[in-house]
């Protein structure tokens, strides 16, 4: 079979970093092909040159056989290249219809363009209305909105990044029968995902990218997860380590937790309640939209609650801001990396000031400490591996692999007491995923208690000792995660724990 897409030493530098560095592959009519590599191995780079948002330095592309030079995504898409981004560009307040057209070049009549979503969206097991308002759909609706945009295109080759970090195991499955019926129909799938037994499922060949230069490629299916991960990262990679450990008294106390939407289209928090107990990892699941969010900013104190609600080792903190809770003890990290983790403009010094001043002796006499902050930057910087030049560089500059462990590496370095992490390994290649789960349960391991809240079912298995799953604001009772099977999980994330519950 014919090359449709043929790339030929792709080069793409930028500031004291060769992003690509002669690149090469090819990908057929109707294969799915896996771009594999670290956060920060050029994956990202080099699909945005094929979809025209960067251009490349040095190198030739070709597509059906014909030179391939997008200066822009609309000249990729006329090509009949489509892509699906990690992060969806929809507006909430617009319908379905409404935002496909404006992704269209000559959208038809609202009409004719909503019946043609309703053939497109069936026909590929993707059902749509287009006249409901995005900011009503659950995030796989939302994915499904971005597909079917793209499908009107009628591409030759569908890019997709990260297409399942936000779907549950069932919504997977429906993408998984999406994706192969296309490819049978002769559409090449480009394929990024960090999740490797999804890679070794669907996918019919494999690049493999490390630090911007192509080291590898084979037939996923003759490989193991592990075996992927190790060619990804270079070396052999660490098993994670969770050591025995007790748990120890109520640290963090949750009763009859409400919040109101913060959003139009955001849920309220209803009636939650939980205990956490030192040295607990506490696995909170849920599909996106269900009240992550809100359940992190009520607990970080971000969003006020009312009095009683939440209580830190015997301790009424309800009323307290996040700068007094992290003063006790009680720090988090929330989903959003850049802009609410991590400022993107300021340099790695100065986010970890953002949230260090609590708890480590970073200033003197009401001024910042210039070499103290930096020596903390420096020792995050050291023990997470966080790939980057120095402590000077600003936070936009990090891959978003490496900012997720800076983020993590500050909260975790100020010996919390409890730590709330929302999607701690999200968007994260597997070493730095294994890396950080592992420094989660290396916390827990000296009597910090831990609340993981994750997409990631697999990760919540690997390191909680008790799940609960939010659904539409509702958290149910936790249960052990030892003997729980994905089945019961996805049940519980569709909400009904609240069954089991009355009948119990």
């Amino acid at each position: 079979m014919s090359e449709l897409l043929k790339i030929e030493g792709l080069t793409k530098a930028y500031p004291g970093v060769v992003a690509n560095d002669g690149v090469g592959f090819s990908v057929r009519p109707g294969e799915v092909h896996a771009l594999l590599g670290e956060n920060g191995a050029g994956k990202s780079t080099l699909v945005k040159m094929i979809y025209g948002l960067v251009k490349p330095d040095a190198g030739t592309m070709h597509f059906a056989g014909a030179p391939y030079a997008p200066t822009d995504p609309r000249a990729a898409r006329a090509t009949g290249v489509a892509m699906v981004f990690q992060h969806f560009s929809l507006f909430e307040a617009l319908s379905v219809a409404e935002n496909v057209a404006l992704g269209m070049e000559n959208p038809p009549p609202m009409r004719q363009l909503s019946s043609k979503i309703r053939e497109i969206s069936q026909a590929y097991g993707l059902p749509l209305d287009p006249a409901r308002l995005v900011g009503d759909l659950s995030a796989g609706e939302r994915q499904r909105v971005e597909i079917v945009r793209c499908l009107l295109q009628d591409p030759k080759l569908l890019i997709m990044d990260e297409p399942t970090s936000v779907l549950t195991p069932q919504e997977v499955d429906i993408l998984f029968h999406t994706l192969r019926k296309l490819s049978s129909e002769g559409t090449a799938i480009l394929y990024i995902s960090h999740k490797l037994e999804e890679i070794r499922a669907l996918c019919d060949g494999a690049t493999i990218l490390r630090g911007g230069k192509v080291v590898g490629s084979c037939n996923p299916r003759e490989k193991t997860a592990r075996e992927l991960a190790e060619m990804m990262v270079g070396a052999e990679l660490k098993v994670t380590d969770r050591a025995e450990r007790s748990l120890g008294e109520v640290v963090l106390k949750v009763t009859g937790l409400s919040l109101p939407p913060m959003s139009q289209f955001g849920p309220a928090l209803k009636d939650v309640g939980f205990e956490l107990r030192a040295g607990e990892v506490m696995g909170i699941g849920g599909v996106a939209g269900n009240g992550q969010e809100e359940l992190l900013a009520t607990l970080s104190g971000e969003k006020p609650s009312a009095p009683g609600t939440v209580t830190l080792m015997g301790k009424d903190i309800s009323s307290l801001g996040p700068n007094g809770r992290r003063a006790m003890g009680l720090l988090a990290a929330p989903e959003e990396r850049l802009g609410h983790a991590a400022v993107p403009a300021m340099s790695l010094t100065e986010n970890a000031i953002l949230t260090g001043t609590m708890r480590k002796p970073l200033t003197k006499n009401g001024f910042v400490d210039q070499a103290a902050a930096k020596s903390f930057a420096d020792e995050i910087i050291a023990t997470f591996d966080v790939r980057t030049p120095g402590a000077h560089v600003a936070a936009r500059a990090l891959s978003g692999g490496n900012l997720q462990k800076y983020v993590i590496g500050r909260e975790v370095l100020q010996n919390p007491a409890v730590l709330i992490v929302n999607q701690p390994t999200w968007g994260v290649d597997a070493a730095a995923a294994a890396s950080i789960r592992q420094a989660l349960l290396d916390l827990a391991a000296k009597g910090a208690a831990v609340i993981a809240i994750s997409q990631d079912l697999d990760e919540l298995m690997e390191i909680a000792d008790n799940f609960a799953a939010l659904n539409e604001g509702r958290l149910s009772a936790p249960r052990p995660t030892q003997g729980l099977t994905i089945e019961e999980i996805g049940l519980m994330l569709g909400g009904a724990h609240g069954m089991q519950e009355a009948t119990a």
